[in-house]
């Protein structure tokens, strides 16, 4: 299948939970010139399958066309498996009852439903090119002296 964005995914947490971060690596072709841009951001206090989540969601999010078609890439079984085996739609039925990462699961399907999506995983840390930055920026940004808030987690951890 012809795709118009690829987006290439990775999350980081240094201590799960700890301090954490993304990367997101979306390229395009159009006119056979490439486009890529890059996106992170870390956190103070959040986990890896969060920002693993966290990092498909944003960059469904940056995406400027409804109905695009896009292959998400990533190394984490976690989100991919939850989408095409078709779990997540199970727990939403169920509404998230008892279910972690709720709140990124409800707005992860916002943003799903906005486009035509495919997923498809692969291994990490294999030398894949936009992987490997995915991940180096999942890092860095983990790694940064000014982190986000991951609101919805610390509020959770404090229960």
């Amino acid at each position: 299948m012809n795709y118009d964005v690829h987006i290439y995914t990775d999350g980081a947490a240094k201590g799960n939970p700890g301090r954490g971060g993304y990367g997101v690596v979306m390229e395009s072709t159009q006119m056979g010139k490439t486009y890529r841009k890059e996106f992170y951001e870390g956190f103070r206090l959040t986990t890896n399958n969060r920002m693993e989540l966290l990092a498909v969601i944003v960059g469904l999010e940056k995406l400027k066309n409804p109905n695009t078609t896009v292959l998400v890439v990533s190394d984490s079984k976690y989100v991919v498996d939850s989408v095409v085996k078709k779990w997540v739609f199970g727990w939403e039925k169920k509404k998230f009852l008892d279910r972690k990462n709720a709140d990124l699961w409800k707005r992860l399907l916002l943003v799903y439903r906005k486009h035509h999506v495919d997923f498809q995983w692969i291994k990490g840390h294999n030398n894949h090119p936009q992987n490997e930055r995915c991940d180096a920026l999942a890092v860095m940004a983990s790694m940064q002296k000014e982190l986000s808030v991951d609101a919805f987690y610390e509020q959770q951890e404090a229960k």
